[in-house]
């Protein structure tokens, strides 16, 4: 009933991470680069997901008409079903990956009928020698977000982080889907080198 004495009281790993200021030169070296891994690798900086999200995504869950991804809670860390908006630059990267589409149903296929290896991104990073991992850019996400004045409560469900106890998550059941589109859509802004300063007032983003 007792939790394991031997992992009682050690810290928690950290995932190393690109302060935000710098993603935009990977991003810029990974749509030169354009295959498959380096399409995940955008997409997964762009919508701020996990490794597993990004590489298990199937057609089925991508509605270009409504730019949303929908990923069900079975794949989902917190087993809630989870919708991303997609920003144009997201997008441009599923059309991509659309038009070379065969009868893989992952959007990012690796051997038939399987998605992409789950160690493709990581070791892409590794031979561009970027000095972080591939879920330290949620943590470039999360800085980014607290610093240009995004609400708490919005950045955490762009990344899918519980809010409040269990009792008030029972109760609060909004998923702020349209509030967080012009939040990724800034985000997507900033990493690709659209961004316009003083254009973005996401301190009004929940207006």
């Amino acid at each position: 009933m007792l939790a394991n004495p031997k992992k009682v009281g050690k810290p928690r790993g950290n995932h190393r991470a690109l302060p935000y200021a710098q993603t935009p030169a990977p991003m810029a070296k990974l749509t030169e680069i354009d295959t498959t891994a380096s399409r995940a690798l955008r997409l997964t900086i762009l919508c701020a997901t996990r490794t597993s999200e990004t590489l298990g995504a199937t057609w089925d869950g991508i509605d270009f008409d409504d730019a949303t991804w929908s990923i069900s809670k079975e794949r989902m860390k917190m087993k809630k079903p989870h919708d991303i908006p997609l920003s144009d630059a997201a997008l441009a990267i599923l059309r991509a990956q659309e038009s070379v589409r065969g009868k893989n149903p992952y959007v990012f296929p690796g051997r038939p009928m399987r998605p992409l290896s789950s160690m493709s991104m990581a070791m892409l990073m590794r031979r561009m020698k970027i000095d972080a991992t591939v879920h330290g850019f949620r943590t470039s996400f999360r800085t980014w977000a607290g610093e240009t004045g995004v609400a708490f409560e919005l950045a955490e469900h762009c990344l899918v982080h519980a809010v409040g106890n269990a009792a008030s998550q029972a109760y609060n059941r909004t998923t702020l889907l349209e509030l967080r589109r012009p939040v990724m859509t800034a985000w997507a802004n900033y990493v690709t080198g659209e961004a316009d300063d003083n254009v973005i007032p996401l301190r009004q983003a929940r207006s």
